[in-house]
């Protein structure tokens, strides 16, 4: 497979020309952001994510992780690749000085994931999982607890792991069994048996923080009886330093599809110590900060998935001879290029990265507003977006993300289910995005059974006004979109009519829905991308081709929406 190469240039043309991103951040407060700098620091990630992480992305795969008395080795190559990610200070890009992160914006944490996931998925897994927690302990943790595990968790020495998952408790985590029982030194021992715990054991870092839910001796049941608690691998010793391991192991590690550099454990407590977060019996409130944080990460990595098939399967259609243009005379074999079929499937996967990059970028400036934001309003308008989109990203963009692998698979015909080229690692890799941080049919009941009806529907009113307001209605690029908008807001109303009948028909319509709302907010994006003047060629030819083959699935989509819940549920269970 071709090297990758970091795609900087589009990423700051979204920053600079279609987001006026300085601009947007200008009235945050905290010190100026320019250009010059965003550029620098993309520039240097891109340059690592070419350099250190993508050399050993096939390495890795081939080699896994290995479950060796009760330590998880990680790929040769792993270990010292994370150190120069240390040493760079990469870690702390986004977080907090006080805690010793550099405080830049969150879009360039953002844009770096991305090329992360392009140049080595399971690599970029770790630091993200990290980020999740560091997010969940800054917002629910005490001063104590913050001032002890925070710093050396921004910069890298210590890492984190969320251990959510039961054997019987999937989804559900009302069903989840493990327990916590108080210690007379404020403290909690914690005991049970977590499954697929991604990074839960790894010899990446000195200690790895793993935030678990357990219940309470006195714990209602279900849900309202959930309590998240920091266990870290390591106790903390004196001064900072570590001292006698705490007791968790891992009991083995899956042995998967695809992730295969990126351990995900059976983890096992045996009395672990640990510390609450917030409130008692509030674990799953402070369990979706650290959620929410993952969904968008994890939809950045079905673009960062896209990004990378893109390249590897346009550098392939580019060199590889066959066959001759429809209607061509005589000569020899042309590129595959020559063929409305590759191009159409080359077309549809960097439409979909391209228009992902902007929306995602899009996002993380509105989670800058609604954190820092000096106008209450604005806050609380800037959250509302945020809240909206997470289960889209996560959602649309891993299923696309997978969808674009599978398409650029397809480009390399044989050569594209050999190991060597690369491609079949992108498609198993992809898969698993789908799945972890709460399925997609999970996200898109969060959509349509949630956000949709929150304030009476303000949420998804804002942000289809919002469009309307940013496009040109006589533009070309436009009028489709703005089509696609007048049957999205027809489907959303009939959908709420429908689902305050019968409940059915939310699941019944969810994943359709997300689909189409989702066509929706990429078609504004690539219209906006060939409004900005000056614009490249091909951001107008990606509008263009996306309007006409793309965003038509949106009538399909509308038309399903219409046939409601009886189709699915018709069926006796039996008969399944």
């Amino acid at each position: 497979m071709p090297a990758y190469a970091a795609p900087v240039d589009d990423m700051m043309f979204v920053l600079r020309d279609l987001l006026d991103a300085p601009g947007v951040l200008a009235p945050l407060g905290g010190e100026e952001v320019p250009l010059s700098l965003m550029a620098e620091v993309l520039g240097e990630a891109g340059r690592f994510c070419e350099k250190v992480a993508q050399p050993i992305n096939r390495s890795g795969d081939e080699e896994g992780c290995v479950l060796e008395n009760g330590v998880v080795r990680t790929p040769a190559g792993f270990r010292e690749a994370y150190a120069a990610f240390v040493d760079a200070g990469w870690p702390g890009l986004a977080h907090a000085p006080e805690h010793g992160g550099q405080g830049l914006p969150r879009v360039l944490q953002l844009l770096f994931d991305e090329m992360l996931s392009s140049a080595n998925f399971s690599f970029g897994l770790f630091p993200g999982l990290t980020r999740g927690a560091i997010e969940a302990i800054e917002r629910h943790a005490d001063d104590g607890l913050k001032h002890l595990y925070l710093p050396p968790m921004v910069e890298g020495r210590w890492m984190g792991a969320m251990a959510l998952t039961e054997a019987q408790a999937g989804t559900d985590l009302g069903l989840l069994r493990s327990k916590a029982e108080p210690l007379e030194d404020g403290g909690y021992a914690i005991t049970g048996s977590k499954i697929f715990i991604s990074a839960g054991e790894h010899d990446l870092a000195e200690n790895i923080i793993h935030l678990v839910l357990a219940r309470l001796p006195d714990a209602p049941p279900g849900v309202k009886g959930i309590s998240l608690f920091l266990v870290p691998k390591v106790l903390p010793g004196e001064g900072g330093g570590l001292g006698p391991r705490n007791a968790l192991s891992a009991g083995s590690i899956e042995h998967k599809m695809g992730l295969k550099a990126s351990p995900t454990c059976v983890m096992n407590y045996d009395g672990a110590k640990g510390w609450l977060l917030g409130a008692p019996h509030q674990g799953l409130r402070a369990m979706f900060t650290m959620m929410n944080a993952e969904r968008l990460f994890v939809g950045v990595q079905g673009l960062g998935i896209a990004e990378a098939a893109y390249q590897g399967a346009s550098a392939y259609a580019r060199d590889r001879l066959q066959g001759r243009a429809p209607g061509a005379g005589g000569g020899g074999p042309q590129s595959i290029l020559v063929h409305p079929d590759v191009r159409k499937m080359l077309l549809t996967v960097r439409a979909f990265a391209e228009s992902g990059r902007a929306l995602a970028a899009w996002t993380a400036l509105q989670m800058e507003q609604a954190a820092r934001h000096p106008d209450p309003a604005a806050r609380a308008r800037a959250e509302g977006m945020v809240a909206l989109l997470t289960p889209v990203i996560k959602a649309a963009f891993s299923d696309l993300g997978f969808e674009a692998a599978v398409q650029a698979q397809q480009v390399l015909g044989g050569h594209g289910y050999v190991r060597e080229w690369g491609m079949e690692q992108l498609v198993r890799d992809a898969r698993i995005a789908q799945i972890y941080e709460g399925t997609n049919g999970v996200q898109a009941m969060d959509l349509v059974g949630r956000k949709l009806a929150q304030e009476d529907g303000a949420l998804p009113r804002a942000f289809f006004a919002l469009i309307r307001d940013s496009l040109a209605p006589d533009s070309e690029f436009a009028i489709p979109v703005l089509r696609a908008l007048d049957r999205l807001e027809a489907a959303t109303a009939g959908l709420l009519d429908r689902a305050a009948a019968d409940p059915a028909e939310t699941g019944a319509a969810a994943t359709d829905y997300l689909r189409f709302f989702a066509l929706v907010a990429l078609g504004w994006m690539l219209a906006r991308m060939a409004a900005v003047p000056g614009a490249p060629e091909s951001k107008l030819v990606l509008s263009r081709f996306f309007n006409a083959r793309v965003l038509p699935q949106a009538v399909a989509l509308e038309l399903a929406l219409q046939a409601g819940a009886t189709p699915l549920m018709a069926m006796d269970e039996g008969a399944f």
